[in-house]
């Protein structure tokens, strides 16, 4: 047996535990905030852009559309809804009234506090049950996460 088919081999298992486990604990992690949060819990999409625009306050649909992967007449679907909500203002462009610039409201920026406090806490607790090895993985991983995560990205051509 070959280095290089030991290697595919070990790619695709390392792949397919991560294709499996990441969207379980993503889910696991919403079941816990859902259940504690005092508010209906915003669907996953109304959290992202909630996330980027209180990251990126002034940004624009386009904007928003391209940071989240998702097609601009969807997320402007989304920036309708929220701000029908209280969650988000559109502030027009002072040089071209086409562009509206997404800003959170107070209310949103509570909101998204409540939910970032409780999946700190949730995902605090179910930390501490792990062993300290456990634990030294978790913390060399997170980068190599957030690496593939871009690698997986579309690249403008």
């Amino acid at each position: 047996m070959s280095d290089s088919s030991a290697s595919h081999r070990e790619l695709d298992r390392v792949a397919a535990e991560l294709a499996a486990c990441l969207p379980a604990l993503h889910r696991a992690l919403d079941r816990r905030v859902a259940g504690d949060y005092p508010h209906p819990k915003p669907p996953d999409a109304q959290l992202a852009l909630l996330r980027f625009v209180s990251r990126q306050e002034g940004a624009t649909v386009r904007e928003a559309a391209g940071a989240l992967l998702m097609k601009p007449n969807n997320v402007s679907a989304l920036v309708s809804q929220m701000t029908g909500q209280g969650l988000l203002e559109r502030r027009p462009d002072r040089a071209d009234k086409r562009v509206a610039h997404l800003h959170t409201t107070a209310t949103a920026r509570r909101r998204l506090a409540e939910v970032r406090r409780l999946e700190t806490g949730f995902l605090r607790e179910a930390l501490q049950s792990l062993t300290d090895g456990e634990m030294d993985a978790l913390g060399s991983v997170t980068g190599a996460l957030t690496s593939l995560t871009r690698a997986l990205r579309p690249t403008d051509h």
